[in-house]
């Protein structure tokens, strides 16, 4: 938290501290707000395409917990990880490739429980346009080489999250499968991805 940092740069809290109470706290009721966000977010969605449906997966990955391990218990800190103790996983790549659905399998301690929750960048998103400006117009990025459209009104965000971005998320998939940690349950193409529209 940027309260945290603020006050005490990247040094830890002691265990069981006031301060540490604190933190979890405020961390809790931050997880709390975002996993009723992508409710919303579901729930709008939905009704766009004037559908319903049931959630049967949510999960965040940017979290803390406290977790056990073979030798003990400690403190998890998850930065751009998804928890693969809570079932099923999703892994997209970019708004231009597949997005995989896996099942964690039980040797979860050798990654910390943890699995990638994407792709991962291949380049920092302030360099993408200087990167991309002569390959593409902005409004080439509203579609994909699958077919699929985007739907995002900010330029600088067109590029920023333009496939090229990213890694190559079959060769990610294929690592964790050949490292025993996940199974290949399904395989999803993009139909839309929706970003942003300009502010009214």
């Amino acid at each position: 938290m940027d309260q945290h940092i603020a006050e005490n740069g990247s040094v830890g809290l002691p265990e069981n501290t006031e301060r540490a109470k604190q933190y979890i706290e405020k961390h809790n009721e931050a997880v709390r707000w975002a996993k009723l966000n992508r409710e919303v977010i579901a729930d709008r969605f939905m009704k766009c395409l004037n559908m319903s449906g049931t959630r049967i997966l949510d999960i965040c990955h940017n979290s803390v917990e406290k977790k056990t391990f073979s030798d003990g218990r400690y403190w998890l800190h998850r930065k751009g990880a998804a928890p693969s103790d809570k079932g099923l996983v999703v892994i997209p790549g970019s708004r231009g490739a597949t997005t995989y659905l896996v099942k964690p399998t039980s040797v979860q301690e050798l990654s910390n429980f943890s699995l990638a929750h994407g792709a991962g960048r291949k380049h920092k998103r302030h360099d993408m346009e200087k990167r991309l400006k002569d390959k593409h117009s902005a409004k080439s990025l509203t579609y994909t080489s699958l077919g699929s459209r985007v739907i995002c009104e900010n330029k600088k965000l067109l590029y920023e999250e333009a496939p090229e971005a990213y890694k190559d998320i079959d060769q990610v998939v294929k690592d964790l499968e050949a490292m025993g940690l996940i199974r290949l349950i399904a395989r999803f193409k993009p139909l839309i991805t929706y970003k942003t529209r300009k502010e009214s």
